[in-house]
């Protein structure tokens, strides 16, 4: 049998019943802990973005001048060498720098430059022979280059740096004992670096172990840096001071 529900008297108080709900909400209230604040979590929380900091060149202790490396950080910076491998030659030096995609120094050597000074190669001079190449015509032209591997009329593989204008980079040919050029490259200066007609004579082992594995499957950039003009003038380079104010 279920017991009915009591009913409630018709005669209490409504007043009373009101408050005595009002006087438990307020017990119930002391009772539970005020609620903690929600904080959002490590995924929500604001986070400032991560800035890159500007790339430079790596070039370790390696040896190099102001051009040089202001040249090599541009093309880290700027991304210039279109993530490719590059060189750069330093024809005030008659130096010449390996460097992979990622701007870091590989290597780096002597090499032997055109007998003439200058940035510009005479127009039409690829065509000439050698016999008619004239002294002051033998420059190593400056500038940005996409390098890439070939053979020479010979059928020696070089890497064509302005095939228009017959300049490559090559091993060194010692086939003149007069012309000392094996000797030029281990001499403390590089006055005595210029003996070619133009092409970047490079040491053999340094050849076989960089130049042509780095053009093997694939160009790279060649810049060869001026040594009367400015780099600005050839590249685009800003000047030293407005670079270094990019970088900080």
């Amino acid at each position: 049998m279920i017991n009915p529900t009591p009913a409630i008297d018709d005669a209490t108080p409504w007043s009373a019943i009101r408050q005595g709900v009002l006087i438990g909400l307020a017990l119930l209230a002391l009772a539970i802990p005020p609620a903690t604040p929600v904080t959002a979590n490590a995924t929500q929380r604001a986070v400032p973005l991560a800035t890159t900091p500007p790339r430079l060149a790596e070039l370790g202790n390696a040896e190099a001048s102001s051009n040089l490396r202001h040249m090599a950080n541009w093309i880290a910076r700027s991304g210039d060498h279109a993530a490719m491998p590059f060189v750069v030659i330093d024809k005030r030096a008659a130096h010449l720098y390996v460097f992979d995609a990622q701007a870091r120094l590989i290597d780096h050597t002597a090499v032997l430059l055109g007998s003439a000074h200058g940035d510009d190669s005479v127009p039409g001079i690829g065509d000439k022979a050698i016999a008619d190449v004239l002294p002051e015509e033998r420059t190593t032209p400056a500038g940005r280059f996409a390098g890439q591997r070939g053979l020479n009329i010979d059928g020696e593989d070089v890497v064509w740096v302005d095939y228009d204008a017959a300049v490559s980079m090559h091993r060194v040919r010692a086939n003149n004992p007069k012309e000392r050029r094996l000797q030029r490259l281990v001499t403390e200066t590089a006055d005595d670096n210029r003996i070619s007609y133009g092409c970047i004579n490079i040491p053999a082992p340094f050849f076989d172990a960089h130049i042509a594995p780095t053009f093997v499957a694939q160009r790279a950039m060649v810049y060869v840096l001026p040594e009367q003009k400015t780099l600005q003038t050839v590249f685009g380079v800003p000047p030293h001071g407005h670079l270094a104010q990019m970088i900080r």
